[in-house]
């Protein structure tokens, strides 16, 4: 596996120099058109919970950031076996941002805060060292080499996020695809991050306080290896 690690080159991780990554959103926005309860909690339970758009973001507890949180599974089960922390999860795609909102209903949590969009916009808009845990779980992996400076574990992403986790904070990357495995150690080796493993099993069994995900499950169901990746801000 270690061999494999290097497989990439660097031209192919890194964007050219002297130019900022793009901030556009690929990927889907929007899918198909809400049933009445979906639409319902978009129109009324969202706005209870959604960041501002603009301006800084005032956090005063306990937080953790999940990027692009697909439906919410694994932020609504940290938030209900962690009420004393505030759970923040961006999403960009209306359906799984009312599919969450569905959970969050549900489950009747309320320590959780939602944007519907950027993550990196509200990253960078949150105050340094406010942050215990970054997640980053099973993001599109662009395999393509033209694609890769669309990946969200790039440069510009990590050092914003070496500067918003406490030190001794954690960044958690899960994902079902090598290329982005490799890509992840290979771009995580950034100043501010140690990568925790020791043994194998570090990395290819999920620890019991990682909630499993959707995109887990099918990728395990497919028979494809998971990595779990973890980081700590040094």
């Amino acid at each position: 596996m270690w061999g494999k690690l290097y497989r990439l080159t660097r031209n192919e991780l890194t964007h050219k120099a002297g130019t900022e990554p793009q901030r556009n959103l690929y990927g889907r926005r929007k899918g198909p058109k809400l049933r009445d309860r979906p639409a319902r909690l978009m129109a009324e339970l969202y706005p209870k919970l959604a960041l501002p758009d603009s301006g800084p973001i005032i956090v005063e507890q306990r937080n953790w950031f999940e990027v692009g949180f697909g439906k919410g599974e694994h932020m609504v089960v940290n938030a209900q076996a962690n009420p004393d922390v505030l759970c923040i999860g961006c999403e960009p795609y209306v359906n799984g941002m009312a599919a969450c909102l569905g959970l969050i209903e549900d489950t009747g949590i309320t320590n959780v805060r939602l944007y519907m969009g950027d993550a990196l916009s509200v990253l960078e808009r949150l105050p340094d060292a406010s942050l215990e845990k970054i997640f980053v779980l099973h993001p599109d992996p662009w395999p393509k080499t033209r694609h890769v400076r669309r990946r969200f574990i790039n440069e510009k992403p990590l050092a914003v996020m070496a500067a918003k986790l406490k030190a001794g904070g954690e960044l958690r990357v899960g994902t079902d695809h090598e290329i982005y495995m490799e890509h992840s150690l290979m771009t995580i080796s950034h100043k501010s991050f140690t990568w925790t493993a020791e043994a194998k099993k570090d990395w290819n069994i999920r620890p019991d306080d990682w909630p499993e995900t959707r995109y887990e499950a099918w990728a395990l169901g497919e028979g494809r290896p998971v990595w779990y990746l973890r980081f700590l801000r040094t």
